[in-house]
């Protein structure tokens, strides 16, 4: 081996060693963000990360994770001794941190015009007149999840988008000094980005139908006038960002045709969408019990049976009664295509078909079928399951439970004195409550849990693949947290709480899980409230 390549082996063993101790960092610091204060453990495990790193970086020469290390050590020396620090102070670590981050990547992605993130959420900004208003709205969403940073200048805001673009913006249209301000700056900002920043604008004296046709042309999704308080508005900010992101359009292809079926595939790949192929029809009883497809796409004629033939099978199924189906063939005869869709279709594509014409009648049928089913299966008020689907879904886990042996929890949660509530700040403030306890519990949970609005204060979670004892540690923290939250009611501001009860699928029907569960929040209730009992 010659004495370069040794000191090429050298630097590849230096820089695994630099970069690990830099994705250290970033993991230490993902578990600290989630909570409202940095405990002095975490703290002191950041900084000798932190001190570490900066002793290898200089030993191995490597400038750029230096700068990176030194940037994360003044933005985590800023944060107060009390352990509790301002959005401002972790805006400044979470783009230190992120920046670090940017380091670790691959060659391969560095040279990407967006490369992955490392961190879990980009940052919200918010560009309001009123300090203190801002400062309210950034803590209210620290408790949801959500990362803000105020502003007290256009100046600062347009800075700050050059160097990091922002889920989403939070502004005033007279941000600064002068009439629509806010709306120029945010012209300046949409002018750096190819794909536009959603806005949500506030307006208390300006609601004029220029003004808002202004704020609409310049990305503005939302225009509020006069401003609406912090709990509604974070419902509107949760809207249009990321963290829920939407699923990927299920679609299920029957073409006899191999050549047609896998140019079908790969084109509804490309477009981000699950494709689930098959080129026989007696096979089409298996594909829509094991795949639950949310669209179907059917070759018109086939051996043995017809495209019609099977829409009718399909639609014999109440569970598929409203998805869509829609036809592809060569057959350009208008006539043949109405009486084709009278039997059970809902649009009919010509071949040869267009990628981008398919593409985009799949996406208007899914959204729409989307649509219908959420009107069916969901709460109007929080978004939620309805008591009669979270049952449903609560049969289809203990199937899966008993069939993969793995652990189930059932929990009902009630909201403490409600009706008081209610009767004190007025309906409107109640259903604001529940709104918030629903997106605080969606924040929380994962994607593979479900929640439901049992009955007026009453939720529904099933947890799969779930101990009860570990159940009860995340409620126990959910609990704790909501009952720290802040509700605004005119000049003054309360506090709600609820209790839980909970319990594991044992073996038994849904209906003795549920008396089960309801049997541990009458205990929790009974035990004074604000509780979480296991039975």
């Amino acid at each position: 081996m010659t004495e370069e390549s040794q000191r090429d082996k050298l630097k590849q063993h230096f820089a695994r060693r630099v970069t690990t101790q830099a994705r250290l960092i970033i993991e230490t610091w993902q578990r600290a963000s989630s909570e409202a204060k940095l405990s002095p453990t975490l703290r002191a495990e950041l900084l000798d990360t932190v001190e570490k790193l900066t002793k290898y970086a200089r030993r191995f020469e490597m400038e750029k994770y230096d700068l990176a290390a030194q940037s994360v050590l003044e933005s985590l020396e800023s944060w107060p001794s009390t352990g509790e620090a301002s959005s401002d102070v972790r805006s400044r670590l979470d783009a230190a941190v992120e920046a670090l981050s940017l380091c670790t990547l691959r060659r391969a992605d560095q040279h990407q015009e967006e490369p992955p993130r490392t961190l879990v959420r980009m940052p919200i900004f918010l560009a309001l007149n009123n300090q203190e208003t801002a400062h309210r709205i950034a803590r209210q969403m620290e408790f949801f999840g959500f990362r803000a940073q105020t502003f007290t200048s256009a100046t600062e805001l347009l800075r700050e988008c050059a160097e990091r673009r922002p889920e989403t913006i939070v502004i005033d249209v007279n941000f600064g000094t002068e009439p629509q301000s806010g709306i120029a700056a945010v012209e300046q900002v949409q002018a750096h980005y190819d794909a536009p920043i959603p806005i949500l604008y506030l307006s208390e004296e300006d609601g004029s139908i220029e003004t808002r046709l202004r704020a609409s042309r310049s990305g503005g999704e939302e225009f509020f006038y006069p401003a609406i308080d912090p709990g509604q508005l974070i419902e509107k900010i949760e809207r249009y960002t990321h963290a829920n992101p939407a699923e990927p359009y299920r679609v299920l292809v029957l073409d006899d045709s191999r050549a047609q079926a896998k140019f079908m595939e790969n084109t509804l790949n490309r477009a981000g969408m699950t494709p689930h192929v098959i080129t026989d029809p007696m096979q089409i009883i298996t594909a829509l019990e094991d795949f639950s497809p949310e669209i179907i796409l059917l070759d018109m004629y086939m051996p043995g049976c017809t495209g019609m033939e099977v829409a009718r099978v399909i639609r014999q199924q109440d569970s598929f009664h409203s998805v869509p189906i829609i036809y592809l063939s060569a057959e350009d005869d208008v006539g043949k295509q109405l009486h084709a869709m009278s039997l059970g279709g809902d649009d009919f594509l010509t071949k040869p078909i267009d990628p981008k014409h398919l593409i985009a009648t799949l996406h208007n049928r899914g959204r729409r079928a989307r649509s219908l089913l959420a009107l069916m299966v969901r709460d109007s008020l929080t978004g939620l399951y309805n008591h009669t689907h979270t049952l449903h879904l609560l049969d289809n886990e203990i199937s899966r439970a008993r069939a993969n042996g793995q652990p189930l929890t059932y929990v009902i949660l009630d909201l403490d004195n409600f009706k008081q509530i209610n009767g004190q700040y007025g309906h409107s403030m109640g259903d604001r409550v529940l709104r918030s306890l629903s997106l605080f519990l969606k924040q929380r949970l994962r994607k593979t849990d479900h929640i439901g609005r049992y009955g007026g204060e009453e939720f529904a979670l099933v947890l799969p693949d779930t101990r009860p004892s570990d159940a009860r540690t995340v409620l126990n923290e959910i609990r704790e947290r909501f009952g720290a939250l802040l509700h605004p009611a005119g000049d003054s501001d309360f506090r709600v709480t609820f209790s839980a009860g909970l319990t594991g699928w044992d073996g038994e029907s849904a209906q003795q899980t549920c008396d089960r569960a309801e049997q541990a929040l009458a205990e929790a209730k009974q035990g004074g409230r604000n509780r979480v009992v296991v039975l």
